[in-house]
């Protein structure tokens, strides 16, 4: 039991632990939005620098896995770094696919 000014402070209650969501749409779902499919396939570079200007960075920064880091974190998905290194090493068009269906999601 702590105190307080002399007084003691008993914790009845923790605060609630937010729980992570899933993404909201699948890596392999590029068919979900054609537009960002085609974008995905045809000009992968055009697609990163949409995404970077959605969360205001600069296109130069290319498209790594800490973009996919971020959205992750900001939007409360759960995942872990390791997850993210090889969804972007493996399948870099299907992750930023995925990223920018996220953030359109999230508007």
């Amino acid at each position: 039991m702590a105190q307080f000014g002399g007084t003691p402070v008993v914790v009845m209650t923790q605060p609630a632990a937010t729980s992570k969501r899933d993404w909201s749409t699948g890596l392999w779902s590029c068919c979900d939005d054609m537009g960002i499919c085609c974008c995905g396939i045809f000009c992968l570079p055009c697609l990163g620098c949409q995404i970077a200007g959605n969360m205001g960075e600069c296109c130069l920064c290319g498209t790594t896995m800490a973009m996919r880091t971020l959205v992750r974190a900001t939007h409360n998905i759960s995942g872990s770094l390791c997850k993210d290194f090889c969804t972007t090493a493996f399948c870099l068009p299907c992750s930023l696919c995925q990223i920018k269906r996220e953030i359109n999601y999230a508007r």
